[in-house]
Formats: C-alpha cells, sequence, structure tokens
C-alpha cells in the first residue's frame, strides 16, 4: 500500500512535469505564459522560504527581503556593471545568501517573536536603504530597461515568453531538486530534530547556531535566483517587491501549500497566483484582492490547519496503518497455522 502511494506520488509529479513542459505548445496568450512564469518565480520563493520556516522551525519574515536583495543585486550588476544577465540571476543568489548571513548573526541567539521581528525589520531595512539611495537604485521610481536575457543569438523578448517560460521552469525544477536533496540529507535531518525537540537535538551534539546560520543562508540562495531572473524577466527593479501585498502573498502560499513540505508550497503559488490576478482582473476587486486571499487561506485553514499537502499525509498515514494492520493479521494466521501444525 505505501509502495502504491509512492508510485502514485512519482507518477502525479511526473504527469505534472510533462504538462508543465507541454503547456507553451497548448497555450498561445502571451499573458497566461506571464501568469505561469510569475507563478514559477513565487513557487521558488514559497518553497525555499518553507526549508526554514517549515522544516528548521524559524519564524523568519525575511525571505521578500532576500528575494528582494536578490532582485536590486541583478539590476545593478547588469546596469552598471555591465554583467550579462544570465550571470547577473547567479549574483542575485549570492546576494540573497550573504545577506542570508547578515540575517543569521542576530537570528542564531534568539526564539519565538524576537526572531520575527528582526527578520521583519531586515526588510523595512533594505528598503529603506534601497529609497534612501536613489542615484543608485533609482528611490521610488525603481532601475528600468534592464537587459534582456540573450543565447547564442536568440533574443528572449521576440518570442512571446516561450523562452523565459522555459527558464523559469528550468530554475523551479533546479530549485526543488536542490530541496530534495537537502532535506534528506544529515543537515536536514538535523534542522527537524531541532524544529521538533531542541533540547534533546542539542543534548545529541546539533549546534543550533550553525545549523539556523546555514539554512537561511541555504534558503535564501535560490530566493536570491527567483529575484535576479524576475528583475531580468520584467526588466524593472522597483520598492513594491518589498511591500505588504507581496510579503502576504507569498505566506500565503507557503501556509495553504503546507509547512514542512516540497510540493506543498509550489502547488498553491501557482492556484493563488493565478487566483490573485484573477480576482484582480474584476472591477472593483483589485484593492481587495489581498483580503479575499487572506480570507481563502483562512477558511483552507480551518478545514486543513496543515495545508493541502495534508490531504495527501492523511492517505499516507492511513496506508501506513492499514498496512500494519495486514501484516498483524498475517502473522496472527502464521502463528496459528503453526501452532495448528504442531497439533
Amino acid at each position: 500500500m505505501i509502495r502504491s502511494l509512492s508510485g502514485n506520488r512519482a507518477f502525479v509529479l511526473g504527469a505534472a512535469l510533462v504538462i508543465a513542459v507541454l503547456m507553451p505548445f497548448v497555450v498561445q496568450d502571451t499573458y497566461w505564459r506571464h501568469l505561469f512564469i510569475i507563478a514559477f518565480i513565487y513557487a521558488m520563493v514559497a518553497s525555499n522560504w518553507d526549508l526554514s520556516l517549515g522544516y528548521a522551525g524559524i519564524f523568519n519574515f525575511g525571505h521578500v527581503a532576500f528575494f528582494g536583495v536578490g532582485v536590486y543585486a541583478a539590476a545593478l550588476s547588469t546596469k552598471f556593471l555591465g554583467a550579462d544577465p544570465w550571470i547577473a540571476i547567479f549574483l542575485g543568489g549570492v546576494a540573497a545568501s550573504l545577506a542570508g548571513a547578515l540575517v543569521a548573526l542576530p537570528v542564531i541567539r534568539l526564539k519565538g517573536i524576537y526572531v520575527v521581528l528582526v527578520t521583519f525589520a531586515f526588510g523595512q531595512l533594505v528598503l529603506q536603504l534601497v529609497l534612501s539611495q536613489s542615484e543608485i537604485t533609482g528611490g521610488t521610481q525603481g532601475i528600468v530597461r534592464i537587459p534582456a536575457l540573450e543565447a547564442f543569438g536568440y533574443n528572449f523578448l521576440r518570442d512571446f515568453k516561450f523562452g523565459y517560460y522555459y527558464v523559469a521552469l528550468g530554475l523551479l525544477v533546479i530549485s526543488t531538486i536542490f530541496l530534495r536533496f537537502v532535506v534528506r540529507s544529515d543537515f536536514g535531518m538535523s534542522l527537524r530534530a531541532l524544529r521538533d525537540n531542541e533540547e534533546y537535538a542539542v543534548a545529541r551534539g546539533i549546534p543550533t547556531g550553525l545549523q539556523r546560520l546555514k539554512v537561511l543562508v541555504v534558503s535564501a540562495f535560490f530566493t536570491g535566483v527567483a529575484g535576479g531572473f524576475f528583475a531580468i524577466y520584467l526588466r524593472v527593479a522597483s520598492p513594491e517587491i518589498f511591500g505588504f501585498p507581496v510579503q502576504s502573498l507569498v505566506l500565503s502560499m507557503v501556509l495553504v501549500g503546507g509547512t514542512g513540505t516540497i510540493y506543498g508550497p509550489i502547488a498553491a503559488a501557482v492556484i493563488l497566483t493565478f487566483a490573485s490576478e484573477m480576482l484582480g482582473s474584476i472591477e472593483g476587486l483589485d484593492e481587495g484582492r489581498v483580503m479575499l486571499i487572506a480570507v481563502a487561506m483562512i477558511i483552507v485553514l480551518l478545514f486543513f490547519p496543515n495545508g493541502l499537502a495534508s490531504i495527501w499525509r492523511r492517505r499516507a498515514q492511513r496506508a501506513a496503518l492499514a498496512d500494519s494492520a495486514d501484516k498483524a493479521v498475517a502473522e496472527t494466521r502464521l502463528i496459528e497455522n503453526s501452532a495448528g501444525a504442531s497439533r
């Protein structure tokens, strides 16, 4: 039974990947392709945020700031340093990881609400830095006309978002594979141990501060890569990315998808990105769509406190119980048969 569920999950993931690969051939409209690209970007941010929030149990609210650092790092490196846009995307990840290390320094010795306050304050600090250094960052106007991607003479601006779609999908796949590797490693097991029982984990020799530093740096990298790609794709870096609407939307993706999972936030990112855009297109709902998304999140969490991923977890738990019951019945029958034969 458990093997069949595992096989079903592999089938679902494989089918979802095949559908995603074929989607641009079916969807010709550039607006829908754009929504998929934005959904893939948010999926990277949400799934990597969950690495520190769900797996490590760190109530970190700085991931949108890491995303913004990636955006501005890519924008500044291309506009002022002349960096190739492909390299600028990678530099966005490096800059975000450095920001993660900077945030980790005070966070490693804090707990609970103090972690929330410090990480939230870091985002506001970065925003004020962007606004105050308007000669470099453009201030409230942002940075515009960022160079677009090119590859072997192929211009990504002229293919109706076909190339950008596959770059976004490729980055999401690489990020997901990386997250699977991290959570299944000894490092990932140590994070879950600290989350579930910190005192026992420390007694077993797991260093709390070092693991927190590592997870914030690691989870920030692909968040910054997503930010770098966001800047190169839209060709603009704006301080609006540090705002509450973006933070609440991405946090909703994490919570609705389910903390302590990889695929839950990714699925929720696709669903909520399309839902948010559809609500925004309805006349009179543009300003209230954040509130509607929040209401939808509350409704989902009322019925599924652990997010949509808990549906699959419940099936797995029921399958495990059924499997254990079947084994117990088989062992009982074997004992009874052996006893009967001995008589």
